[in-house]
């Protein structure tokens, strides 16, 4: 059974997929069980870190200087900026939806766009796009961002690991470039060890190669917590 220190999904996710690695939760240390692909299985649940951040929310809210967003005028603020999104990227292959139970956003890049195979360098032709979702950042400011990179079973487990989080990184890296505050920004890999198909399939393959962008809006609630904490 392969290793990982990742975080896995929730609980709820995990009782739908097959159990094929342990992994550790970043934000708690707890060991916790990895999903894998359910082969032809009708798709799995988007989004690596359902219901969490990366090292945590209150230490990142407090770092990213950020005020929050109304608490009832969330669900209308990430209804607007999810449609803008779709807009912006419409025709790219980008894939816009909600994660988290509807708690987040989720940006998902297509490796065959975004990158060259085995290569970290983003496609010259894709920055534009990217621009474009890093322009939406700026201009929803009250959210932190995580951005995840993800591989197939191509290739060794310490080669896709080492592929992803350098992938998650450019991506992370091209954002700040384009005037995202680097507070509100973290990046991981996970390898192989979250794949949403089956790699047994050429077109899963593809679907498992993608880096993944989980906005998460903060509210005034949020921000107050993460203070008095």
């Amino acid at each position: 059974m392969k290793k990982s220190r990742l975080l896995v999904s929730s609980i709820a996710a995990a009782s739908l997929l097959t159990v094929s690695a342990c992994v550790t939760d970043p934000n708690t240390g707890e060991r916790k069980v990895s999903r894998t692909a359910i082969g032809g299985a009708g798709g799995l649940l988007a989004g690596a870190l359902l219901g969490g951040l990366i090292g945590g929310k209150t230490g990142r809210i407090v770092g990213a200087g950020i005020g929050g967003v109304a608490g009832a005028a969330v669900g209308y603020t990430m209804d607007k900026q999810i449609k803008e999104l779709k807009e912006k990227t419409e025709g790219t292959g980008v894939d816009v939806t909600t994660t988290d139970d509807g708690k987040a956003i989720l940006v998902n890049l297509p490796d065959g766009v975004t990158f060259d195979v085995a290569s970290y360098t983003l496609k010259p032709e894709f920055r534009a796009t990217l621009a474009q979702v890093a322009q939406s950042m700026n201009e929803y400011p009250n959210s932190l961002i995580d951005v995840y990179g993800h591989t197939d079973s191509t290739g060794s487990d310490a080669y896709n690991q080492t592929l992803s989080e350098n992938r998650a990184r450019t991506v992370a890296n091209y954002l700040i470039s384009q005037g995202v505050s680097a507070a509100r920004i973290r990046s991981q890999g996970f390898g192989e060890t979250l794949p949403v198909a089956s790699n047994d399939t050429e077109a899963g393959r593809m679907k498992n190669r993608r880096v993944e962008i989980k906005i998460v809006p903060v509210t005034q609630e949020d921000v107050a917590a993460a203070r008095a904490g």
